[in-house]
């Protein structure tokens, strides 16, 4: 095997395996090269098990994996062979893989009517095509490095594809609980005296083995307010998307305002994504509009909050603050908020400027009741909202 630039030959082996049928994604081609430059492997065979968790996701694939790893990194044909006519002749059945979506199917179809085919169809690409997917797939994983950091506002239609693709990869994470229940344990903090001594009538009354006990944990709930006003607008297409996954995947509860208050938990809940969104759009008629956040903030403790929503809950706002009311307002209700719930995480996307100073109006009133403030702009500041929800154990910590 020639020796070639890392991306490149992650990116070249991952487009071997989607020719083969594995539909394997740049950005697992992108994970793969991460993972070669933190673990540095030296031999082929760790070579082969970092390649095989990173991109196979069923078991039917590996036969067809093993198969195109022998060919690439077993020396059975060389990497300058990579556009040639060379792969052409490798024998790699195609996979009839579970996770084939029926976009793939029907480009499958397509190729059947046509000499041609693609990077995810079997057919006879000529060089030119296959010079292209190489670009299509570098240019791709290229894609992902430059959003991580790119503020959302400032997103391209298709980046923005990308984009909710990558907050569905965002470890969703529940902070816990202790509960009032408790377990046995090796390694417990506590001694179980009633169970010891139980045992120690085994022992002539000698209590030789100690019995412990640990308490155990749950999760607490997690509550999302994301501000879908005109200026948060476009974060909140991101945001929406982060709050389907909470829903779908921690039984969080989901809302979002403008000029008033909109519960989304049920239409976000709905397993097609099309579908939910249309449904949240529906649901909250003044998407885009005007900004009442301390309103919205006492209609949710009052209808909600109060009920038990709220209580010993992580709270996450997300707002860039802006309040066309009473800013007194927002700091009375925020302050019952802080009494109700456990944890208050607030995003604001305009924290990410070096220059913010939030000295005045709604933000300026609420931040004396919020426990982590962050930006949350971009992707990567997303994993810092990640890492203040799933932290969020104590009571009050130092801003990120």
């Amino acid at each position: 095997m020639s020796e070639a630039p890392l991306a490149q030959l992650c990116a070249a082996f991952g487009h071997q395996l989607h020719r083969a049928g594995i539909p394997v994604t740049p950005e697992r081609s992108a994970r793969f090269a991460s993972v070669i430059e933190l673990t540095q492997p030296r031999e082929v065979e760790a070579l082969y098990w970092l390649a095989k968790v990173t991109m196979c996701s069923d078991v039917r694939q590996y036969e067809i994996f093993d198969r195109v790893f022998h060919q690439v990194f077993r020396g059975e044909f060389d990497f300058s062979d990579f556009a040639s006519d060379s792969i052409e002749s490798t024998e790699v059945p195609v996979a009839t893989s579970g996770e084939q979506n029926p976009g793939d199917r029907r480009e499958s179809e397509s190729s059947e009517s046509s000499p041609k085919g693609t990077s995810a169809t079997p057919g006879t690409p000529s060089v030119e095509d296959q010079d292209e997917s190489e670009i299509s797939v570098l240019a791709a994983v290229s894609m992902q490095e430059r959003v991580n950091d790119r503020d959302f506002s400032q997103l391209t239609p298709e980046e923005l594809v990308l984009i909710r693709r990558l907050v569905d990869e965002l470890p969703l994470v529940p902070p816990r609980k202790t509960r009032h229940r408790s377990r046995k344990a090796r390694k417990g903090n506590r001694i179980d005296f009633r169970a010891t001594l139980r045992a120690s009538h085994r022992t002539g009354g000698e209590p030789i083995r100690m019995i412990n006990r640990m308490n155990t944990t749950k999760p607490r709930r997690v509550v999302l307010i994301a501000d879908v006003s005109g200026s948060m607008e476009p974060y909140a297409r991101v945001y929406l998307h982060l709050m389907r996954g909470a829903v779908q995947a921690l039984g969080a509860e989901a809302f979002v305002f403008a000029t008033h208050l909109t519960r989304l938990t049920r239409p976000l809940a709905t397993s097609r994504p099309d579908i939910a969104y249309k449904k949240a759009a529906q649901a909250a008629p003044d998407w885009s509009g005007g900004t009442r956040i301390g309103n919205s903030i006492k209609t949710f403790i009052d209808d909600f909050g109060r009920r038990g929503l709220a209580r010993g809950a992580v709270i996450v706002i997300v707002s860039d603050g802006w309040e066309i009311e009473d800013p007194e307002i927002l700091g009375v209700n925020m302050a019952r908020l802080s009494r109700l719930s456990h944890h208050v995480i607030w995003v604001n996307p305009r924290k990410a400027v070096d220059s913010y100073q939030p000295l005045v109006g709604g933000m300026a009133a609420a931040l004396p009741f919020v426990d982590t403030f962050v930006s949350g702009h971009s992707i990567n500041a997303l994993n810092d909202v990640m890492a203040a929800i799933s932290g969020a154990s104590e009571r009050r910590v130092t801003a990120c």
